[in-house]
């Protein structure tokens, strides 16, 4: 299943967290904030936050697609995708807000709910406590130096959900991807 990423919302849940953390932060650390936002925005609500892929890396489960636009570098000529305009490139491991305020005209009321419960669980850890962390969740695979998909039944059925509740999800965002696919 191949979910359409939503770049606004992951840009704006990132933007978020960095604003909760002072505006900078390590970005392995941003990435595990956003991965345990995400899995519990797709276990509580049905539906993850971001639409990213889930990865299985060496330090843990990451959000594909976001990973992507930490380490990409823009392209000379065009226009800084949205994501360039409100988090700066990675310097020194670090990505920092480019904002006074993180926007949030995308995320509803229930995603701001979920980032601050996880920034409230993890925001006080340091990068490598967050990964020893997410080692632990079910889910993840380790890759041995490259990387492993991690599927959305994958993360339901980590979270303690059954098999067919995690199917009934699974199929919702199944359908919700081909409807996006029709109308792009």
């Amino acid at each position: 299943m191949r979910l359409l990423f939503n770049v606004e919302k992951a840009t704006q849940a990132a933007a978020y967290l960095l604003e909760r953390r002072g505006g900078r932060m390590s970005y392995m650390k941003l990435l595990k904030l956003l991965y345990l936002a995400d899995r519990e925005a797709l276990v509580s609500l049905g539906r993850p936050i971001t639409y990213d892929r889930y990865v299985s890396m060496d330090h843990g489960p990451v959000l594909s697609q976001t990973y992507n636009l930490i380490a990409s570098e823009p392209q000379p000529g065009r226009s800084p995708e949205y994501w360039r305009q409100v988090i700066s490139a990675p310097e020194n491991y670090e990505v920092a807000l480019l904002t006074v305020h993180a926007p949030t005209s995308s995320l509803s009321a229930a995603h701001i709910g979920i980032l601050d419960g996880v920034f409230a669980a993890h925001g006080a850890k340091g990068r490598w406590e967050l990964v020893d962390f997410v080692h632990t969740l079910p889910e993840w695979v380790n890759p041995h130096g490259s990387s492993i998909p991690i599927s959305v039944r994958d993360v339901l059925l980590a979270s303690g959900m059954d098999e067919e509740e995690a199917e009934g999800i699974e199929e919702g965002l199944l359908a919700e991807a081909a409807l996006d696919e029709l109308l792009a």
